[in-house]
């Protein structure tokens, strides 16, 4: 649906992103085509990567359940069974990270999702400042409080990669990337 296409193209285009960005969708889709094998509905996985930031309201609560609700709205609309629908709508939802996944399609995502935390030191320096880009309006000291919590999170579950294949490719970057962000964020 070159509409829908549009529109998603719209929405990662928006001037408040910084991170969250066409860049992070294509690298997201990149990243998901070295894992493409490990997803059982790879199709699936590839479109809730479409829509996993879709709605990125800076500040405001519950950007992931509009993106998961867009995403099974426009999949019905399109035809697609209630079953596929729910299961891309449950993919963007374990976006949330508050919870471990359940379904492999899950870890597939997460681990596309996470891939920037095991990126080469530059780059995710870059993105750390996009992400306070984004959050420019956040006063100082509440966003690092608040971003240190976050990295800290990931840096304390036993694992961040779910797949093997990105562990072992990604976790000790991703491990060292957060504890020099983490002792940046407390001078």
């Amino acid at each position: 649906d070159q509409g829908l296409l549009a529109e998603l193209v719209r929405r990662y285009s928006e001037p408040q992103r910084k991170y969250h960005t066409l860049q992070h969708l294509d690298a997201c889709l990149r990243h998901f085509a070295s894992l493409r094998d490990q997803a059982v509905h790879p199709d699936e996985v590839e479109l809730a990567l479409w829509f996993h930031d879709a709605v990125y309201e800076i500040g405001r609560p519950g950007n992931e359940a509009k993106s998961a609700d867009w995403a099974r709205d426009a999949l019905g609309a399109a035809g697609t069974s209630p079953e596929v629908a729910e299961r891309v709508h449950a993919l963007v939802m374990v976006t949330c990270h508050d919870a471990a996944p359940r379904t492999r399609d899950q870890q597939v995502l997460l681990d596309v999702d996470l891939s920037i935390l095991g990126a080469p030191p530059a780059t995710f320096d870059a993105y750390e400042e996009q992400i306070r880009a984004e959050y420019a309006a956040v006063d100082e000291d509440a966003f690092r409080s608040r971003r240190r919590r976050i990295l800290q999170q990931f840096l304390d579950r036993p694992r961040i990669y779910h797949t093997d294949r990105f562990h072992g490719k990604f976790e000790a970057p991703a491990r060292e990337n957060l504890a020099r962000s983490i002792w940046q964020l407390e001078r």
